[in-house]
C-alpha cells in the first residue's frame, strides 16, 4: 500500500461510513428492493470518492536539495508568467500556480527545505480557483521559506467549492523539503512565486504531481 488516509480525512471518513449506514439501514426498511441496491450503489461510489480525496500518497523526495523547487501539490500548472508579489516581496517573481480539482490528491507540502519566514492566513472570498483574482480575493494562507540563500512564497487558495484551508506551519518552523505544510478540502489551488533567475523546468498545462515534479531549480545567492 503506497499511500494512507490523511489525518485531516478520519473524522470526515468515519462520519460518512457511520451516515451511510444508518440510510442503508433506514432505505431496508422503507425502500423496494431496487430503489435498495441504486442507494446501496450510489453510497458505495460517495464513499470510495470520500477515501480517495483524503488519500495521502507516500512519495519520497528522489533528491534533498534545498536549491530544487518541487511541486508542493498535485494538479495542473494553470500560470507561468511575471507577477507582483505585494504581500511579502513587493516586487516581482516567477509565479507558477498549480490547480487542484477534487479528484487531485489535496496534501500540500514543502518545495524546499529551510526556515519558515513568514506565514499569514487570510480570510476572503470563494471565486473559481483558476481566476486570477483568486491569489489575491480567496480566503488563502502564505508561506514564505527562507532556505538561507534563497526565499520562496507558497500561498494556499481555496476555491469555489473549498471551504477549509489547513496550514500546520508556524514563523520559526523548520521546514523539511517534502514534508506536509497543509491540506486544502475540496477543489483548490496553490500559488509558488519564485525568483526571477529561478531556472523554470516545466511547461503550461502540464500535470504537476507533488513531491515528484521539479518546478525549477534556483541558481542566484541572496
Amino acid at each position: 500500500m503506497n499511500f494512507r488516509i490523511h489525518k485531516e480525512g478520519v473524522k470526515i471518513i468515519l462520519l460518512v461510513i457511520a451516515a451511510s449506514f444508518a440510510i442503508l439501514l433506514l432505505a431496508s426498511h422503507f425502500t423496494p428492493a431496487p430503489l435498495f441496491y441504486l442507494i446501496n450503489i450510489g453510497l458505495l461510489v460517495f464513499n470510495y470518492l470520500v477515501i480517495q480525496f483524503f488519500r495521502n500518497p507516500i512519495r519520497m523526495i528522489e533528491k534533498f536539495d534545498n536549491n530544487i523547487v518541487y511541486a508542493p501539490a498535485d494538479g495542473k500548472i494553470v500560470v507561468i508568467e511575471q507577477a507582483t508579489e505585494t504581500e511579502y516581496f513587493n516586487d516581482k517573481r516567477i509565479q507558477i500556480s498549480i490547480f487542484m480539482s477534487p479528484l487531485n490528491v489535496h496534501v500540500n507540502r514543502y518545495a524546499i527545505g529551510g526556515t519558515v519566514a513568514y506565514f499569514k492566513y487570510h480570510a476572503g472570498k470563494f471565486l473559481t480557483a483558476w481566476q486570477p483574482k483568486s491569489s489575491t480575493e480567496n480566503e488563502r494562507s502564505t508561506i514564505v521559506i527562507d532556505n538561507g540563500k534563497n526565499k520562496i512564497l507558497i500561498r494556499q487558495i481555496a476555491g469555489a467549492v473549498a471551504r477549509r484551508i489547513i496550514t500546520y506551519s508556524k514563523v520559526g518552523d523548520t521546514a523539511i523539503q517534502g514534508e506536509d505544510l497543509g491540506f486544502i478540502r475540496f477543489g483548490s489551488r496553490v500559488d509558488v512565486f519564485l525568483p526571477l533567475d529561478a531556472e523554470i523546468l516545466v511547461n503550461l498545462d502540464q500535470v504537476a504531481v507533488g513531491n515528484k515534479t521539479v518546478l525549477a531549480k534556483l541558481t542566484r545567492i541572496y
